[in-house]
């Protein structure tokens, strides 16, 4: 190999962790045997003698000159046919398809909003005078005459061309609500992280706001003005605070009366997978149909694969890992340092989206987020300089996340861990023969408000109910989970004591030990749902805390799911809110009653939603005594109504409803409650409200069926410009 070199062409080469080098191209003769020698091209460098390329390695294997055989292991390229090469897609970059629906009928503003236009970016104003003659030839945009106005906020897309949006804030801040219908971002990466897929192929749909109809009465609400002229949309505008709704259900609507295979959907993005190219060539290729023939139009180049890596939601997959692109890699090492408060916040925008595969984010970033508060002024010192260069640092040697692995052989272990600055815990999948495994993602963040204040025990509790509640969203409640924190805590939880050294305050620890004791009792007992490892037991007085108050515990009602038939008539779940509504404050409470699909509700004015998630218990109460119920079956998602049912109630009243000489809130109605229940037999259930949408039962739908009964219609609200 060449020890020395020189050349004519420079090329620059990305390393996996994200580093590159400066190399020169040239030809040299080689030989992997000594013999037959023949010129090839390799690249060099002082710290690289000789780079052979994949054409040159895909040979295969040779011989030594003592006989034995060395293999590279490199396949030859693999010939796939591509989805980018089938019929009925565009090459028009600005094609825009035309949904075969009735046109929507969206919500219409309660006020009228008139705003005028303000300055734009003067590099816009060609391609967006451009833009708006072909939208208006395409009969996505019309001259109109409205009361109603917004300014136009053109947004350059990566590639550099304009995209035409509106500044409608002022209008959706008066739109009536809509139920969001567009699934979580996250819950869609851990979904395709459990796939452990080998291809891949992504689908973009072509413009798909501006190929959905609006009923003309919903139109002139949209209006802007350019250049002297009024338009509005004819079709979904962008900006607008509905139009994504509106979007990703009607492409749901398309795929699902199509039958399309199994696939995943953001919006108007759509990716399927599959263990060979074949099986996902046929399942992009009748999404392809189904796209088509309900009239969306589908841009060949942003049809991808299939290949067994490939970009979906920003994110590199590939094998059913999550991977950072090195595009985003060389983009946020490029970055120079900030002299903003908003450059700063712009460059934590960037790394914070990554966060889940750098351990310690938070405590790395700290000193970033420290100068980008209202409060401080921008000062940019070696503090924030050292964590500036840290974390670009870290994303370039990141690891991939996943795949979520399922089997008894596969063990999950959470690692948990208190800090100075706050909790810390990683997630860990290890089959038989693995020592470390492969990590599922890292979280950290501060400590909030009075949490700076607990005690040593406390922060380890904290981590781990909070370690516990993520990986429960990973890799579901059903599976077991190995626990390995720095200090015990089970222990705690299952004494059923809370003691008086402790700084947390009831609520929170009734919080802990429900989370905690209910995920370790999941499933079978042999194998327990949550096993404890303990990593570390440092040599501390203040490791420990005396147990004095017991704290006991009601009775529990079980999962909605498994109560018998003839029980979930006794079954009801409750939730309150509460917000202002003009110039005062409104609550509500409400019942949902599952196998009568009835809500019953009652409103006020002043108080909070605690309050009115008080009275929606006070509720229910009365309609079980009403019906004459021999028993009541609560279930709601406020851990506070749950730990005052299951304990609290009791004290109270035996401290003549006061705690630390103080009436406790809401005494007059409590009271009314621990009447009631003196003469019922009730049984409470927490609900977690923040399941993911794959994992959820009858039992969380019906507590969402709650949540929106209790929900404050309001018809208009004052705007303070």
């Amino acid at each position: 190999m060449p020890s020395s070199h020189s050349g004519v062409e420079s090329i620059c080469i990305s390393g996996v962790t994200g580093g590159s080098q400066q190399l020169t191209l040239l030809e040299a003769e080689i030989s992997l045997t000594g013999k037959d020698w023949h010129k090839h091209p390799i690249v060099t460098g002082p710290d690289a003698p000789c780079i052979l390329g994949i054409d040159y390695l895909r040979r295969g294997y040779f011989k030594d000159p003592k006989g034995y055989r060395w293999a590279f292991g490199i396949a030859a390229l693999e010939e796939v046919e591509q989805l980018s090469t089938l019929p009925g897609l565009s090459e028009d970059p600005s094609v825009v398809g035309s949904l075969k629906v009735e046109e929507q009928r969206v919500p219409i503003a309660t006020k009228t909003v008139h705003r005028r236009q303000y300055r734009t970016n003067r590099d816009s104003l060609v391609p967006i005078h451009q833009l708006i003659r072909r939208l208006e030839s395409q009969k996505v945009i019309s001259k109109t005459h409205s009361p109603f106005n917004s300014p136009i906020w053109p947004v350059r897309k990566p590639n550099g061309e304009w995209r035409l949006t509106v500044d409608y804030r002022g209008l959706n801040e008066v739109t009536p609500a809509m139920s969001a219908a567009v699934p979580d971002m996250l819950e869609l990466q851990y979904e395709l992280e459990s796939k452990a897929a080998k291809w891949y192929a992504t689908i973009d749909i072509a413009n798909a706001f501006f190929s959905i109809p609006i009923a003309p009465e919903c139109r002139p609400q949209f209006a802007f003005t350019w250049r002297g002229i009024q338009y509005t949309w004819n079709r979904l505008p962008q900006g607008w605070k509905h139009s994504s709704t509106i979007c990703h259900r009607l492409v749901h609507t398309a795929l699902e009366k199509g039958g399309a295979p199994e696939h995943l959907q953001f919006i108007d993005d759509i990716i399927v997978w599959g263990d060979t190219a074949e099986e996902v060539f046929e399942k992009g290729e009748k999404v392809i149909e189904i796209l088509l023939k309900a009239g969306f139009a589908i841009k060949r180049q942003k049809v991808k694969g299939p290949g067994r890596e490939i970009q979906f939601l920003g994110i590199k997959w590939q094998d059913g890992r999550r991977h950072i692109p090195m595009e985003v890699i060389n983009k946020i090492t490029a970055m120079a340092p900030p002299t903003t408060k908003k450059e700063t916040q712009s460059f934590l925008g960037a790394v914070g989206f990554w966060r889940m595969h750098i351990p310690n984010y938070s405590l790395i970033v700290s000193p970033l987020y420290h100068v980008t508060r209202k409060k401080n002024d921008f000062k940019w010192g070696p503090e924030q300089q050292q964590a500036f260069e840290q974390i670009k640092q870290e994303i370039t040697q990141a690891v991939a996340l996943g795949p979520v692995r399922t089997g008894q052989e596969i063990k999950n272990v959470l690692y948990t861990a208190a800090g100075e600055n706050g909790p810390s815990w990683s997630l860990w999948q290890r089959a038989h023969g693995e020592s470390r495994g492969r990590p599922l993602g890292f979280w950290s963040r501060g400590y909030k408000g009075s949490e700076a204040n607990y005690t040593l025990t406390e922060k380890e509790i904290l981590a781990a109910y909070e370690g516990i509640r993520a990986a429960s969203e990973v890799v579901g409640t059903e599976t077991q989970l190995l626990l390995a924190p720095r200090l015990p805590v089970l222990g705690w939880m299952f004494k059923g004591k809370a003691p008086s050294t402790h700084h947390a305050t009831d609520a929170t620890w009734s919080k802990w030990v429900a989370l905690i004791t209910q995920r370790a009792r999941i499933g079978n007992l042999d194998p327990p749902g949550l096993v404890e490892m303990i990593m570390n037991w440092p040599e501390s007085k203040d490791a420990g805390m005396s147990p004095e108050q017991e704290v006991k515990r009601a009775e529990e009602a079980p999962p909605y799911n498994e109560l018998p038939e003839e029980e979930k008539r006794y079954a009801l779940f409750t939730d309150g809110s509460c917000r202002i509504v003009g110039k005062h404050r409104r609550w509500k409470a409400a019942v949902w009653h599952p196998t009568r699909e009835t809500t019953e509700a009652v409103e006020g004015q002043g108080e909070s939603s605690q309050f009115a998630e008080v009275k929606a218990i006070q509720l229910a109460l009365e309609i079980a005594e009403r019906e004459k119920w021999p028993r009541l079956y609560i279930y709601t998602d406020s851990w506070v109504m749950a730990s005052a049912l299951w304990m609290w109630l009791q004290q109270w009243k035996q401290n003549n409803w006061q705690r630390k000489g103080k009436p406790i809130w809401a005494a007059e109605v409590w009271q009314d409650i621990a009447a009631r229940v003196e003469n019922l037999v009730v049984k409470v259930r927490h609900v977690d409200a923040h399941i993911p949408k794959s994992r959820a039962t009858d039992e969380h739908q019906h507590n969402q069926q709650a949540d929106q009964a209790a929900k404050i219609e309001v018809a208009q609200v004052d705007l303070d410009w």
